[in-house]
């Protein structure tokens, strides 16, 4: 029996985000995700003008004749959801909190990869790897996915996003297109990052909260690490506390998108206190650009 709360917040997302999935976002993930991958369907001869890579050197030295492999744009996609269920989502000073987000920001995705007769996956993760649902096709299947982020009861609370990306090295055999939904408050995961990336194409799309980038000036407060429980006492009405703080959290968002670029990923910050539909706009958009030139 599914809980009453967890079913009215998962219609209140199955009404919002299917709208936005085909009134706003249709076109922009037709334009960006299809075609991403080929299928083989037949050898024949070689003619004036064909791509000398696509020459099957088997069959044409059988043939005394060149001949080459033909392609066809794959018509059905695979999306993978890694959404990101440790306790620092459950944090949100504004709008919503990140895990709220993360799951509308996923639900939006699983509809148009849906409604385009894709299939969606989904990897559960915290410090390991919670969950996965292979991927399926079918609203029903959409609504699930949905519904396993909604009503997640992680085992363990800290972040580490090695194990889920190696899982979905290791498990998710042909190429898709992954979303990774993180507030990315860990370290140590470039080389995962990297592994995922050459087999799938991976976006990073970073959840934040206003004030993970700025502390407020209330005096003396406490402050509690969802994750790990740690308490520390900081006098927040102090200029130099809050520059530090602030200069520390620019720092660290410098080096998340300076990896990013370094490995070649597109990626897309959504913040709490917005609407998540312009950043993910913008982000087909330009992606949409690029494969066009």
């Amino acid at each position: 029996m599914i809980p009453k709360d967890l079913l009215k917040a998962l219609r209140k997302i199955e009404i919002s985000t299917k709208r936005l999935a085909t009134e706003q976002l249709s076109g922009d993930y037709t334009s960006v995700f299809k075609g991403q991958g080929l299928a083989f369907r037949e050898v024949r001869q070689y003619q004036a003008g064909d791509d000398v890579r696509n020459i099957d050197w088997n069959v044409s030295a059988r043939s005394n004749d060149a001949y080459v492999k033909v392609f066809d744009e794959e018509r059905e996609m695979t999306v993978m959801l890694v959404v990101d269920i440790s306790r620092s989502g459950k944090f949100g000073t504004r709008g919503a909190t990140k895990s709220r987000v993360a799951a509308e920001v996923a639900a939006l995705c699983a509809f148009s990869a849906i409604k385009h007769n894709d299939r969606v996956g989904l990897i559960l993760c915290t410090d390991q790897v919670e969950k996965i649902v292979p991927p399926k096709k079918g609203e029903k299947h959409a609504m699930r996915v949905v519904r396993e982020i909604l009503g997640a009861e992680p085992e363990h609370s800290g972040t580490d996003l090695n194990a889920a990306l190696e899982s979905l090295y290791k498990a998710v055999k042909r190429r898709s297109v992954t979303l990774v939904i993180s507030d990315y408050f860990t370290q140590g995961y470039e080389h995962s990052l990297s592994l995922a990336a050459s087999r799938h194409d991976v976006i990073p799309i970073l959840l934040s909260d206003p004030r993970d980038l700025e502390l407020p000036n209330v005096g003396l407060a406490n402050f509690s690490d969802l994750e790990t429980g740690e308490e520390v006492l900081v006098d927040t009405s102090s200029a130099e506390v809050r520059e530090h703080y602030a200069a520390s959290m620019r720092a660290l968002r410098e080096q998340q998108v300076a990896m990013f670029r370094k490995l070649g990923l597109d990626h897309c910050v959504v913040n709490t206190d917005e609407p998540y539909v312009s950043p993910l706009r913008a982000l087909f958009r330009r992606r949409a650009r690029r494969a066009h030139r």
